[in-house]
């Protein structure tokens, strides 16, 4: 098993930053990849960006220039940092770690945190 806690969340005014870090316990060997969602009220939880155990990164174009997923090995912790936050990246972020095992795969999520942009 694997244990996520995130923190780092907050209320930011438009423009502003901030750094989510989702740290992880537990069984962590395996895990081929590690990612933030997000989920908006009335809205489906989508992939914000990931990280590949080879260190390839991805994004969702919205965020893409304003977002950095990172990560450190030495403390099992992957991190977000986001900045010049608009209103609309307003919701609920969630670390997700990945094992894939053979032809299984396992998914294993953080509780999430509440990110607000407003004024």
């Amino acid at each position: 098993q694997v244990q996520l806690v995130e923190s780092g969340g907050g209320l930011v005014q438009p423009g502003g930053s901030l750094r989510l870090s989702c740290a992880a316990s537990g069984n962590i060997l395996m895990i081929s990849t590690m990612g933030w969602y997000r989920q908006a009220p009335g809205k489906e939880r989508e992939l914000v960006a990931a990280i590949a155990s080879g260190g390839s990164t991805n994004y969702v174009d919205s965020v893409n220039g304003r977002f950095t997923i990172s990560r450190d090995s030495a403390k099992n912790t992957v991190y977000l940092q986001m900045n010049s936050l608009k209103p609309e990246d307003t919701a609920v972020y969630y670390c997700k770690f990945t094992r894939n095992l053979g032809y299984s795969r396992f998914d294993y999520w953080g509780q999430g945190t509440q990110v607000t942009v407003s004024s």
